[in-house]
């Protein structure tokens, strides 16, 4: 087999993070590039991006395959169905400390990428990703579909008072206060 004819990476390493996430208890992230061919609710894309959290516990049903990423999700209470293409995968990466891998957009998509019949609409959780236009407007784009791997973040993530100039940083949480118990005599 050719390096023409041979598959693209990108379904591989999709999963291959995703899966690395979970083993290490960290929160994965998608963010996608919108078209009329992504099945999200629009009224969460800006800038013609969203983020999706894919994590087990925001989705139901996930399919992490070879041409689309689909699941089921709940967005403001109202359950969603979302279907991605792969080739519209700009990144995925840990919310808790930002590491994960971008890709290049692939220049046209190919035909087949209109997805499968949509139905009804279905959905997760969602968060602005708060990374720096690099993150997005990627070098290479338009290149080969796979030509180019970067990484998101840096191997080594600066001190929290330190957050370096190239360094992405993770979504904003609301801060989370541990619960109390109170002693009543």
């Amino acid at each position: 087999m050719n390096a023409p004819d041979s598959s693209s990476t990108r379904p591989y390493l999709i999963r291959a993070l995703y899966e690395w996430c979970t083993d290490n208890g960290l929160t994965p992230y998608v963010a996608v590039a919108v078209d009329e061919t992504v099945q999200v609710p629009r009224e969460y894309v800006k800038n013609n991006e969203i983020v999706l959290n894919i994590s087990f516990d925001a989705t139901s049903s996930l399919k992490l395959g070879n041409d689309f990423i689909e699941f089921k999700a709940r967005f403001a209470g109202s359950a969603r169905e979302i279907i991605v293409p792969i080739t519209h995968v700009i990144a995925i990466y840990a919310r808790e400390n930002g590491q994960g891998m971008a890709f290049p957009m692939v220049a046209s998509p190919p035909a087949s990428s209109a997805g499968p019949a949509g139905g009804v609409e279905a959905a997760a959780a969602v968060t602005d990703m708060s990374a720096p236009a690099d993150a997005s407007g990627l070098a290479g784009a338009g290149e080969g579909v796979d030509s180019k791997i970067m990484q998101l973040v840096p191997d080594s993530v600066p001190e929290a008072g330190d957050p370096g100039p190239d360094s992405p940083e993770p979504p904003k949480s609301p801060p989370r206060t541990r619960p109390s118990l109170k002693r009543v005599k």
